[in-house]
């Protein structure tokens, strides 16, 4: 492997069809491969098992059952998120080297194990190696694996391709948490963790590996990969190349804005609503707007990634949570919980999509897998940490109105970074 960029020579086709690098009408999406389309799909839901929102149903339980304080849970919860990012960033290059059916299994054995890990944990040394497993299993490796497959195998329609695959985080937001609920009412909290490490291992294991068993090798992948209007074409980056970009680092602030600023909100929404005066009934019932707002922004961001290209959309993709910071800042009335949620709802649309086409339109699909690591890695820590900053600062008293309007200056500054952000050097072969 070459420290730097070159094209790629003699690539074989694999298995993609003819044409696969050229513009396709949309009707050829999933003739292109509609077994990957789907596995993307399922992989992300997959993911559910491992992520906050599945975990946060059974917190109170959690406590209780380990005799844990708020405090004691959050970090104990947050030290395994950046356990798993760092694991993340070591193992992610899998996808890039393993075969799909064997990288596929081995991410849900480790979110098996840890569903399992919870579900029997006799103490809080087994729950949190619970937490590191399932954060590692399912936030991580088979979220990774979903993403990378839309965007790596889908040239010609990736910006689809991979909103398709970010639709299967609000489909597992709509589906596990209401079960999740309903199991713990008629069995107790180990149940829902019992029931996820079976039906991984019954259903969502063979089914994932059968649709991906003829999914090429990314070495075999044809070096031209029909990048999106404006992007740079037929080039091939290592993860190393990537940290040398200087163009990088203009780009990553808009990637992680979007995750860091919602997990701040989204876990002090209780804190929030009472500074405003709003009931948590209310809160709860505009979080319909957020999923409404974030899956019909998945609907047009597709297209719109596919017609302007990555680059284009990420930057304005941030301007309408900013402007959700600002209602959040300056207006009361209880209407602005609707506003805000959904223009968050919208940004985390397009905001998705766009960043993950960018990295393959930018630095090809060769090493794909490595550099989303990487970035996915710098995610999850962000996201570890954006609860305790938030939550740092409204103990010091800081006015919502100074929070909320610094949030918009953040998103803002981001977004102006990834506008100015300079194309790679595209150096010789």
């Amino acid at each position: 492997m070459t420290s730097e960029p070159q094209r790629a020579r003699g690539a074989r086709p694999g298995t993609l069809p003819p044409g696969a690098g050229k513009p396709a009408r949309l009707r050829e999406f999933f003739a292109q491969n509609p077994r990957l389309a789907v596995y993307a799909v399922a992989a992300t839901a997959a993911s559910g098992f491992g992520q906050t929102f599945f975990v946060s149903v059974m917190g109170g339980e959690l406590r209780a059952a380990f005799d844990l304080s708020h405090t004691a849970y959050g970090a104990l919860y947050s030290l395994a998120t950046i356990t798993s990012a760092a694991l993340l960033f070591r193992l992610g290059g899998l996808a890039d080297t393993w075969r799909l059916p064997h990288v596929t299994a081995f991410a849900l054995l480790i979110l098996m194990c840890g569903c399992l890990a919870i579900g029997l944990a006799p103490g809080v040394v087994i729950l949190g190696v619970g937490f590191v497993l399932i954060r590692l299993g399912g936030q991580g490796l088979i979220a990774h694996l979903g993403m990378t497959t839309a965007a790596r195998y889908f040239p010609a329609h990736r910006g689809k391709a991979v909103a398709l695959a970010a639709a299967g985080f609000p489909l597992a937001e709509s589906i596990l948490p209401p079960l999740a609920v309903v199991l713990i009412g008629l069995f107790g909290w180990r149940a829902p963790w019992l029931a996820g490490g079976g039906l991984l291992v019954l259903l969502v294991l063979p089914a994932l590996v059968f649709l991906s068993r003829h999914a090429p090798l990314p070495s075999t992948l044809p070096s031209e990969s029909a990048p999106s209007p404006g992007e740079v074409a037929a080039v091939i980056f290592s993860r190393g190349d990537v940290l040398r970009d200087r163009g990088f680092y203009f780009l990553l602030p808009a990637a992680l804005v979007t995750p860091f600023t919602a997990t701040a909100l989204f876990f002090h929404q209780v804190a929030l609503a009472e500074l405003r005066g709003w009931s948590l009934e209310l809160v709860a019932t505009a979080f319909g707007a957020y999923a409404a707002g974030h899956l019909i922004s998945l609907l047009a961001s597709g297209p719109a990634v596919d017609r302007f290209g990555a680059r284009r959309v990420l930057p304005p993709a941030l301007l309408p949570m900013m402007a959700g910071m600002l209602v959040v800042a300056f207006v009361r009335h209880e209407v602005a919980a609707y506003i805000y949620l959904t223009l968050i709802g919208v940004t985390h649309g397009f905001a998705a999509t766009s960043a993950g086409a960018l990295l393959a339109d930018r630095y090809g699909v060769v090493h794909l897998g490595a550099i989303r690591a990487m970035v996915q890695s710098v995610m999850v820590v962000a996201t570890a940490v954006a609860p305790v900053m938030l939550g740092f600062l409204l103990d010091r008293e800081i006015p919502l109105t100074r929070l909320a309007s610094g949030l918009a200056v953040l998103i803002a500054l981001a977004a102006l970074a990834a506008w100015l952000a300079p194309q790679p050097r595209r150096r010789g072969p």
